[in-house]
């Protein structure tokens, strides 16, 4: 996701709004969760993403299977926008009413989340050559790149304040509440903002186990 600043001047403000879900199975359904730090899911579990930029900035979402196939969740083509509207509407990841679900193959699967004010072109190239490698250099290339979002974050250790907070304040958050279908809830009530400026990065690390 890329966006240029009103008027073309440059800004290293990062803001934007975020939630990461997940319908978990329970004894009498499914309970809705807020992903906040490293956890554990299991197969059948279900996840979604939610973000708003209330700032031009550039945003990538990239996940890491647990064979360590890679995959970019957002945007879904490296390229600019025409610049009138730099701020979008609700996005979800995946869209709509879907979720993505946890399949049958176990082990540790990663999602990074990199926020930036300036576009990120190498990793851009290396995500470029992995979708259109053969199979034997995906291995290799996907190696490249958690090393370069390693050393994007050793770059921009200076930058690594940052400020969270709730967008909307909900009783019962965690979806403790089970009269109304957890399908039925928007995630993005769910959304913090977060704002720092030039980069930001998290890593949520899930230990996928089988039910």
């Amino acid at each position: 996701m890329s966006a240029e600043p009103a008027g073309g001047k440059e800004s290293d403000e990062i803001i934007f709004q975020w939630a990461f879900c997940t319908l978990r199975k329970a004894d009498n359904g499914q309970r809705l969760d807020v992903i906040a730090r490293d956890t554990t899911l299991k197969t059948g579990d279900q996840i979604k993403f939610f973000m708003k930029l209330e700032s031009p900035i550039y945003f990538y979402l990239i996940y890491q299977s647990s064979q360590r196939e890679l995959s970019v969740l957002y945007p879904a083509r490296f390229k600019h926008l025409d610049g009138k509207d730099s701020r979008p509407v609700k996005q979800y990841i995946p869209e709509g009413d879907q979720w993505f679900e946890l399949d049958e193959y176990s082990g540790k699967e990663k999602f990074f989340l990199l926020a930036s004010s300036i576009r990120l072109l190498d990793l851009e190239a290396l995500i470029n050559q992995y979708e259109s490698a053969d199979k034997a250099k995906k291995t290799g290339l996907a190696d490249k790149i958690t090393s370069e979002i390693r050393n994007l974050r050793k770059r921009h250790l200076k930058f690594k304040t940052y400020a969270e907070k709730p967008v909307t304040i909900i009783g019962n958050l965690r979806g403790a509440e089970q009269s109304e279908s957890v399908h039925s809830k928007d995630i993005a009530d769910y959304a913090v903002e977060i704002s720092t400026t030039t980069f930001f990065s998290r890593t949520y690390t899930i230990d996928h186990q089988q039910e």
